[in-house]
């Protein structure tokens, strides 16, 4: 009992220190993310993505209707109904990396690797990266990539349901 309250009050503190009043600002990175404490967050509930821009494109009408489960034990389930995607997750600290290619110079070090195990003709083989965190909150994660090949800038957005 006294873990769940630590949680909660873990939680509590840390989604009260995400500055929540522009969501739309990408250039809000939040230093103050911990790998663990975002993999819990993570690791609650139901997830959907409100938005995926690819290089300047919106493709989120490809993952409509989809549903993503993380697991604890790093496996990541996106299911729709009548098509289930697998694939693996983890969140760690980059810190050790000082030049960082895809970061676009983020303060913060936490990167999140998402690998969906599909061919490449599929449109669950573009969230394959390793993308950084914009912003983490109870309910929403933004995710940014730029990439280290042709400079294009990938945006990916998950919400609780």
């Amino acid at each position: 009992m006294k873990a769940n309250i630590f949680l909660i009050a873990a939680i509590s503190l840390f989604v009260m220190a995400c500055d929540s009043s522009d969501d739309s600002n990408e250039d809000n990175n939040n230093s103050s993310n911990s790998a663990d404490l975002t993999s819990e967050i993570m690791e609650q509930g139901d997830w959907q993505i409100t938005r995926f821009e690819d290089s300047g494109v919106d493709q989120t009408n490809d993952f409509s209707g989809y549903t993503f489960v993380f697991n604890t034990n790093g496996t990541v389930v996106a299911s729709n109904g009548t098509q289930t995607i697998d694939g693996t997750w983890n969140i760690y600290d980059d810190s050790s990396n000082s030049s960082s290619d895809d970061d676009g110079n983020s303060s913060d070090d936490d990167d999140f690797i998402l690998s969906f195990n599909v061919a490449e003709t599929s449109d669950f083989e573009d969230l394959n990266d390793d993308w950084d965190f914009i912003s983490v909150g109870a309910t929403k994660i933004e995710l940014i990539d730029i990439s280290g090949g042709n400079g294009g800038t990938d945006y990916l957005t998950f919400e609780r349901l």
